[in-house]
């Protein structure tokens, strides 16, 4: 919602942004001091005297990193929301096998020493690297008999001999998809998917994610800065009464007696539980320790994937791990956030394997939260509703949503170009060099 308050004040609307909570990004905040963290999980007491000051700390609710070469890193150098932000890459990327974790190759020499292939595999494995680097949807002399639009990846991974933790690997690691759905699919979208990654691994070497310094809430706060310099307002703790429909359109949003009006209204599933539908449920837990995960050589920061297929579920598990290092947490602590789709009646359960792999836990907080789809459209009452975050740890698929509901709104797709243009007709060009 903030992301998208901005790009449309960049656009010349006039937009009112409103918000019950007392800080930025609702459902994606981050929370500090430490002390609000317990309150909100409803844990009795105050934070221990060996988690050092509670205003060291500022947890993300829903963890998530940025690709590199991602979407939202268009966004905000496109937006310029990058002054307002630091980044630093996160160290490394993991992939789980047979209850171990093996860092995903970075580079060609960590490919071949690699211990997550044999030999011959990890020939066969640069080969379908290289056909993957070079291959452009729009040139078929890349194609090597492959058709983008009809050919399943299924059948791509057999024309590279690929075995099984290889594929396991390439699916979840590499093109960061949930499920296995995607092999019987056209390969077009998972060849763009990895060369995505690896483009994003090129810019900085250690891995293709970044997180910014204090946190993923200091996103919403730049996006709300950039509405606000296009004449945008923002109010905080401002509860919302009722969103005010003639004649099945909107019209308005009736807070604390008064009624703003509007032509348009974004908003998050919460505010419309009547036009929304539950799709299902993901279980994130937040881990405090007082160590780095083992196996990850020492990471101040990291991810982990473990692949469904490694652990007998439909879906992947996620861990994403950061620390004092990225001004989150106390000194010498680490927050590790592992979090999944969940499958059965025992989230907790299916979790596990995930919380196995940081131990000792020194405080968990665990969370259970339904995930929302919008049942309307919003092409006649013209309320556009978001999707609730889903448990990917990066934010490719939050991207796709923002561009799907500036379609909605717009009747035009996302332009990247066409926000460049705008942004030099009111700045003009001078200033963007």
């Amino acid at each position: 919602e903030c992301i998208l308050s901005g790009i449309m004040s960049v656009n010349g609307k006039k937009v009112l942004h409103m918000d019950r909570n007392s800080y930025y990004g609702g459902e994606s905040a981050s929370i500090t001091p430490l002390e609000d963290l317990y309150k909100r999980f409803n844990l009795p007491g105050t934070p221990p005297e060996s988690m050092g000051r509670g205003r060291d700390w500022n947890v993300d609710l829903i963890p998530k990193f940025l690709m590199a070469n991602g979407q939202l890193v268009k966004m905000l150098l496109y937006t310029e929301v990058t002054r307002y932000l630091d980044f630093k890459v996160i160290e490394g990327s993991f992939v789980y096998k047979g209850g171990k974790i093996y860092k995903v190759p970075s580079t060609e020499a960590e490919a071949l020493a690699s211990s997550l292939m044999g030999l011959f595999e990890k020939r066969r494995f640069r080969k379908f690297l290289v056909y993957v680097a070079n291959f452009d949807e729009n040139d078929p002399r890349t194609f090597e008999g492959v058709d983008p639009k009809k050919t399943t990846m299924r059948d791509v991974y057999k024309k590279f001999d690929l075995g099984q933790d290889v594929i396991d690997f390439t699916g979840h690691a590499l093109a960061l998809y949930r499920t296995d759905d995607y092999l019987d699919q056209p390969c077009q979208e998972t060849i763009n998917r990895i060369k995505l990654y690896s483009e994003s691994l090129a810019r900085y070497g250690k891995s293709p994610y970044l997180y910014p310094l204090y946190g993923l809430g200091e996103l919403p706060q730049g996006f709300a800065r950039l509405s606000a310099i296009y004449g945008g307002t923002y109010m905080l703790n401002k509860p919302i009464e009722e969103i005010v429909i003639e004649n099945g359109k909107v019209v308005g949003v009736k807070s604390e007696g008064e009624v703003a009006r509007c032509k348009q209204l974004i908003c998050d599933p919460s505010y419309v539980s009547d036009r929304v539908t539950k799709v299902g449920q993901v279980i994130r837990v937040i881990c405090i320790l007082s160590h780095p995960i083992k196996n990850t050589n020492d990471a101040n920061s990291c991810q982990i994937i473990i692949p469904q297929n490694q652990v007998n579920r439909k879906s992947d598990i996620y861990v994403c791990m950061i620390s004092s290092a990225h001004n989150v947490a106390a000194q010498g602590k680490y927050i590790a956030i592992a979090s999944t789709t969940v499958e059965t009646a025992d989230p907790e359960k299916e979790i596990k394997p995930a919380l196995d792999l940081l131990e000792p836990i020194e405080q968990k907080f665990i969370s259970i939260s339904d995930l929302f789809a919008p049942t309307d459209l919003g092409t006649e009452s013209q309320i556009f509703i978001s999707r609730t975050y889903d448990a990917t740890t990066h934010f490719e698929t939050t991207c796709d949503d923002i561009k799907d509901i500036y379609k909605r709104m717009m009747g035009s797709e996302f332009d990247f170009e066409e926000m460049k243009r705008k942004k030099n007709d009111i700045y003009g060009e001078e200033e963007q060099q």
